[in-house]
């Protein structure tokens, strides 16, 4: 088999999540867990953070499905919503949480024949222009929520934040600004935070926070910050040095012959290639660990593989392991080479890659 694994660290998860609670203690806490909860595994990383929150979210409720089959007993909501009339039935059937969006999905809901009613989020459009009802759309669609049999009492207004791991950015005050206005005479519970809000804006925080990608151990910020610096990196992505060889000066690595040797150099290669979601942008001088030295890439990613100069290593052998992110080495920072941010890295994880769920 081959030796590529990411090692999902369950204890760490739960160390954010109780960062979350602790940075916002008068707010609800729901986890984000879409995309595989960012390629961690959906299922067990729900399974570690259910006694820790009050609701999860995802997508869709094909991945919503994926968690009540696992067992999550949870609420959950649909952030964008169902996308056909069809789904309505099936999310009050399993408890589902439904984001409303637009106008199509307030008509499919009052046209809806339910046997109980479903719990809604509206969502207000403060400045993101994705998804949301206009600030001038909200008064009439909160009342026609208010008034819909098919929606219980316990509405929720909610928005998201554009710009909010900027914190020099304006964007996010006036956000919240108007998010603030456009529900000041709405009764319900409010939210604005995702993770860079709950982090460095404790005034978005409100009844809700909707912390995800900070969940996992990672910083959404570019810069020091002080709260991000408490996160423990839930996933270590790892392999194994397969091969190793010395080269002379002038010789080429890889596809491409970008790399050349401009010294006597040894170059080791790795099983990790952009087939098990290691960016194929990251070029030479990507910082890589290998026995918990620094090293860097020599040459272009590979489907299946990488190479690595390990020149001025100290002893290097066959078997010897290779950490490609990790506590040691930000996902952001390996991101950054590559001209990509951590949140893409962790989410496009294959299954191919196997998971090991380490909890102690």
């Amino acid at each position: 088999m081959r030796p590529c694994r990411a090692l999902i660290d369950l204890k760490a998860l739960r160390h954010n999540a109780q960062l979350a609670r602790r940075l916002a203690p008068r707010s609800k806490l729901m986890a984000v867990v879409k995309a595989n909860a960012y390629g961690h595994g959906a299922a067990p990383v729900a399974a570690a953070l259910e006694p820790l929150v009050d609701a999860m979210a995802v997508a869709s409720i094909d991945e919503a499905l994926v968690l009540r089959e696992a067992g999550v007993q949870s609420p959950i909501l649909l952030l964008e919503g169902v996308f056909c009339a069809d789904e309505i039935q099936l999310a009050q059937q399993h408890g589902f949480w439904l984001a409303v969006d637009n106008q199509h999905q307030l008509d499919w809901l009052e046209r809806a024949k339910l046997p109980a009613p479903v719990r809604a989020w509206l969502k207000l459009d403060s400045g993101m222009h994705r998804l949301g009802v206009t600030p001038e759309e909200t008064d009439a669609a909160y009342r026609r929520l208010k008034a819909c049999p098919q929606v219980d009492e316990n509405l929720v207004l909610f928005t998201h934040f554009a710009n909010a791991d900027d914190i020099d950015s304006p964007q996010t005050a006036d956000q919240l600004r108007l998010f603030n206005n456009s529900c000041a005479e709405h009764e319900g519970l409010r939210s604005a935070a995702n993770s860079p809000a709950v982090l460095a804006w404790p005034e978005a925080h409100l009844d809700w926070i909707r912390p995800g990608y900070m969940l996992y151990g990672n910083s959404p910020f570019d810069h020091q910050q002080a709260s991000a610096s408490e996160l423990q990196p839930v996933m270590t992505l790892r392999s194994n040095i397969i091969s190793l060889r010395d080269l002379p000066v002038g010789a080429a690595v890889g596809y491409g012959a970008s790399w050349t040797a401009r010294r006597p150099s040894r170059i080791a290669t790795a099983t990790m290639g952009y087939g098990d979601g290691y960016p194929r942008a990251a070029g030479s001088g990507t910082p890589v660990l290998v026995k918990g030295q620094r090293a860097v890439l020599a040459g272009r990613v590979s489907m299946d593989m990488i190479t690595i100069d390990v020149t001025d290593l100290n002893q290097v052998d066959v078997g010897d392991e290779v950490t490609l992110w990790g506590p040691e080495l930000t996902v952001g920072e390996v991101a950054a080479h590559a001209g990509t941010i951590g949140y893409e890295l962790t989410t496009r994880m294959p299954q191919r890659v196997e998971r090991v769920y380490l909890d102690q």
